[in-house]
């Protein structure tokens, strides 16, 4: 049943009274967006044993999987097990750790697409620190990007990726694909 659900809601069908769009706009940060996407880090978990075994990946670390799946891409980020996931279709491809926000700047959950990519950012908030291979998914700073990645969460609410995860994810994603941030 919870498969179904998240699977109707990225096909942006009403679930349970509620409508999500495959394809936000812009970030969504609506209680029930904040469920579709806790709902869909939950079936990654799934999903990564079914596709990877039992693996636990270390900091830093993670696996990419040739396969010739259809369909959108999507990205999913579990923050309670410090993953992201990204998936073709009902396929996963890849899974790897992360580091996102610390207490007190706790990186946002919900639903949100990529708005832009820049290969080299360099932060205007803090320090002019580098963001390799950023995807902004906010209109207020929030990207997935290349970092430190501690196994912890240790950003200032982005999503860090190791370098390696994050050159590749750049370099499949578009503009507007989904992202989904779940607790």
């Amino acid at each position: 049943m919870k498969r179904l659900a998240l699977m109707l809601a990225l096909s942006g069908t009403c679930v349970f009274g509620f409508s999500v769009s495959a394809t936000p706009a812009s970030a969504l940060e609506t209680f029930e967006a904040q469920m579709v996407a806790s709902d869909a880090a939950s079936q990654a978990r799934i999903d990564m044993l079914d596709a990877f075994g039992p693996k636990a990946l270390k900091p830093g670390q993670y696996l990419w999987r040739n396969v010739s799946a259809g369909g959108r891409q999507r990205v999913v980020i579990s923050l309670s097990d410090q993953l992201a996931f990204l998936y073709r279709g009902d396929t996963l491809v890849a899974v790897s750790t992360i580091s996102s926000g610390q207490a007190g700047r706790d990186t946002p959950t919900g639903t949100f697409s990529i708005l832009s990519k820049t290969p080299m950012h360099r932060s205007k908030k803090y320090d002019n620190a580098p963001m390799p291979f950023a995807q902004f998914v906010t209109d207020y700073g929030v990207a997935l990007h290349a970092g430190y990645n501690p196994g912890v969460p240790a950003s200032h609410g982005c999503v860090r990726l190791p370098p390696a995860f994050a050159k590749k994810l750049f370099s499949v994603t578009d503009v507007g694909t989904p992202v989904y941030i779940g607790a």
